[in-house]
């Protein structure tokens, strides 16, 4: 529920800039993807601080636990601000990059150095979410994105259309809300860390620099990271396609990508409670029930998955429309998007639950191919290949999601059943 929640900020963005027209979403769209690129990369790092937690939690040593968070929050704020400078500074040539024409470029470069500030503040909030998960304590995030999601429904309006004093900052106003709204999440969570109440507390006593531990989080975290940026990447990539088929297609991607990103939440969802649950049995020596947790989150997340795909190929027009309400042609498409990828929703929910067992025992490594070959080896050749070399024009594009989610899942289920993953 929390991932959900926290998507709901993009699709709350995507609904009131859908009120300016296409070329609003499209901006948005074309930013979307190399956003969620920056973000991944310190989103690993969060990832191994879960997983070095809940096996100190597993094993019952409270000073590692309390440790290995203080470090965690530390290396996150640094490389932080780092992302955050960097994503200001080459806001217009990466929206080059990805093929941002004349009609959005200002509008998309706009809404990326406005978001890039925002970094440092999602770090923030994602590392403190990180930490209560490798513990188990899952309920104060989600209460805490909630609170910020309805500000976040109200600020929108507000600083995208104007009122009173305020004026209209139009596609930018969409950020500057996100901000607001994810700096006091930031906030919030740090005081909890600090205060200790919670099951965890972190010092600035704690926050030295230590060499050693930093390697470790950076030998677990960077395949888990190039876990997540290949993903982003790929998505990158994919953009870049779409590009060329004008903007009401790009408009028309956005809007399935959105659906895509809030789809996969709840299997995102399962796989960072399996990782918790893996890692601290894995800790506690307890193989055999890791490996029912992975068994049962698998059936779970699979099934109920594959359930939610079937509605949403029965109702993607209506969902279509609801973003983008007076444009019958991106409707079209994008509900043709939604249909042809819904239906192996379950197929990406098993991939990711299996995912989360091999993070959980420390096997970052084997997540991160599984990744690699979805995107790199199957989905984005698939892509090109029908988009390009068959009458299926972009909707070719739109059919390589579903035979990239089906093989990955697939080659994650053939790894986990030869158990290798037990050894750690």
């Amino acid at each position: 529920m929390a991932n959900i929640l926290q998507t709901m900020y993009q699709m709350i963005d995507t609904f009131w800039l859908g009120r300016l027209g296409a070329n609003a979403v499209a901006s948005v769209s074309l930013s979307f993807p190399i956003l969620f690129l920056v973000l991944s990369l310190g989103g690993g790092l969060t990832l191994a601080g879960t997983v070095i937690v809940s096996q100190y939690k597993g094993a019952g040593d409270q000073r590692m636990v309390n440790y290995s968070s203080s470090q965690t929050v530390m290396v996150i704020f640094l490389i932080s601000i780092v992302l955050a400078i960097v994503g200001y500074h080459l806001a217009g040539p990466l929206m080059h990059l990805v093929g941002a024409g004349p009609e959005v470029f200002e509008d998309s470069v706009t809404y990326f150095q406005v978001s890039s500030w925002g970094f440092i503040f999602l770090f923030m909030f994602f590392v403190f979410q990180s930490l209560m998960r490798g513990i188990g304590e899952v309920i104060m995030p989600m209460y805490i994105v909630l609170g910020t999601v309805l500000l976040n429904l109200l600020l929108d309006p507000l600083f995208i259309f104007g009122y009173g004093p305020i004026p209209a900052y139009g596609v930018a106003g969409a950020a500057i809300a996100s901000i607001a709204t994810q700096g006091l999440s930031a906030v919030i969570g740090l005081l909890i860390l600090f205060r200790g109440r919670w099951g965890i507390t972190i010092h600035f006593s704690q926050m030295k620099f230590d060499l050693a531990w930093t390697k470790r989080l950076f030998g677990m975290g960077i395949p888990s990271s190039l876990d997540q940026s290949s993903r982003a990447a790929g998505m990158t990539v994919m953009v870049m396609l779409v590009t060329s088929y004008g903007n009401s297609i790009v408009a028309a991607y956005g809007v399935g990508a959105r659906i895509l990103s809030l789809v996969i939440v709840p299997a995102l969802g399962f796989s960072i409670a399996t990782t918790s649950l893996v890692g601290q049995n894995f800790g506690a020596g307890k193989v055999d029930r890791a490996e029912r947790v992975g068994n049962l989150s698998a059936l779970i997340a699979g099934v109920g998955l594959t359930i939610v795909g079937v509605l949403l190929f029965l109702f993607a027009e209506p969902l279509t429309a609801f973003f983008i309400p007076n444009d019958p042609e991106v409707i079209r498409d994008g509900a043709v998007f939604i249909k042809i990828m819904a239906p192996s929703f379950g197929c990406l929910a098993v991939q990711q639950v299996l995912n989360g067992v091999y993070n959980g025992v420390g096997l970052t490594k084997v997540s991160m191919l599984i990744s690699v070959f979805t995107l790199w080896i199957v989905r984005f050749p698939v892509a090109f290949i029908l988009s390009h070399k068959t009458d299926l024009s972009y909707e070719g594009i739109w059919w390589a999601f579903p035979v990239s989610n089906l093989l990955a899942a697939v080659v994650a289920w053939i790894y986990y059943k030869t158990g290798e993953w037990k050894k750690g």
